[in-house]
């Protein structure tokens, strides 16, 4: 598939904040964070479990409200969910019933492109991740690593400005996390679309990004912004490197300072977080 021929892609937060709960139980998730996203830039999300991650990703796919502050894509205000903001969670939302192909080609069909294209896309697709041959199976024949390929395919056949990744590869063994994230290196070196991606790894986020956003404990804010020059492509050896590991050892001092620096009751849940967007 070919880079898509729209341009754009930039994201700008500017002084959000994100509350969630109801009455007493409403707490705060994120407090005037401000970020600008530049088109084709990967940026990840690090931070602890609990710090707003998610919730930055959810207000950014459209799924939340900012209860201040503003979100745009490409200057245009971000109001609710579309295609142009794909969003890929960890635990993948195929229809069980549906084969691969039909999976990955569901978009299209909903736009109503006819099915000869939209298979033709979708398989197309399917080859870029490495699942060529597989188009007649149903979700529940694939390993949980090939359930994500098809999970990520169906999401870049809407040839999304911007890709939204929720911690995509959390429930994958090492080995096949390893493999996830060089593949999708090589897709967005093809593709060259804007990626956010949640993790709570330091090494996945370091190994990943052109730039990290370190979030602290909630409520969520950026507390460093480490902007990575390792060369491209990268592959496993670059983990073994000592300008890598001292950028870990960065990440590592900064959680543990920002954490050991919240009061008690700042760690402690004043509600019970909406099902996902409270990570």
């Amino acid at each position: 598939m070919s880079k898509p021929s729209h341009e754009g892609g930039r994201l700008e937060v500017g002084q959000l904040a994100i509350e969630l709960g109801e009455g007493t139980s409403r707490f705060e998730v994120l407090r005037e964070l401000s970020v600008s996203i530049e088109p084709g830039e990967f940026v990840c999300l690090l931070g602890p479990s609990g710090c707003g991650k998610s919730t930055l990703l959810g207000a950014l796919a459209g799924h939340l409200a900012p209860a201040r502050g503003r979100l745009a894509l490409d200057g245009e205000p971000i109001t609710g969910p579309d295609p142009d903001r794909g969003l890929v969670f960890q635990q993948h939302t195929l229809f069980p019933w549906k084969t691969v192909l039909d999976n990955v080609g569901y978009g299209l069909k909903m736009k109503g492109v006819p099915r000869a294209e939209r298979e033709q896309r979708a398989g197309a697709l399917l080859q870029m991740v490495g699942l060529a041959g597989f188009e007649q199976r149903y979700p529940r024949e694939l390993s949980g690593g090939m359930q994500q390929r098809v999970e990520i395919a169906r999401v870049l056949i809407n040839q999304p400005r911007v890709l939204l990744m929720d911690e995509p590869f959390g429930a994958l063994d090492a080995l096949t996390r390893s493999r996830m994230q060089e593949l999708l290196l090589e897709l967005w070196a093809r593709m060259r679309t804007t990626v956010v991606f949640v993790t709570h790894d330091i090494d996945e986020a370091l190994f990943l990004a052109d730039r990290v956003l370190v979030i602290g404990p909630r409520p969520g804010r950026i507390i460093e912004e480490l902007r990575l020059d390792f060369a491209r492509p990268r592959s496993s050896a670059l983990l073994t490197e000592p300008a890598f590991v001292q950028r870990k050892r960065r990440c590592l001092a900064l959680l543990r300072e920002d954490a050991a620096a919240q009061p008690l009751e700042r760690l402690t849940p004043l509600g019970t977080p909406s099902w996902r967007f409270a990570t």
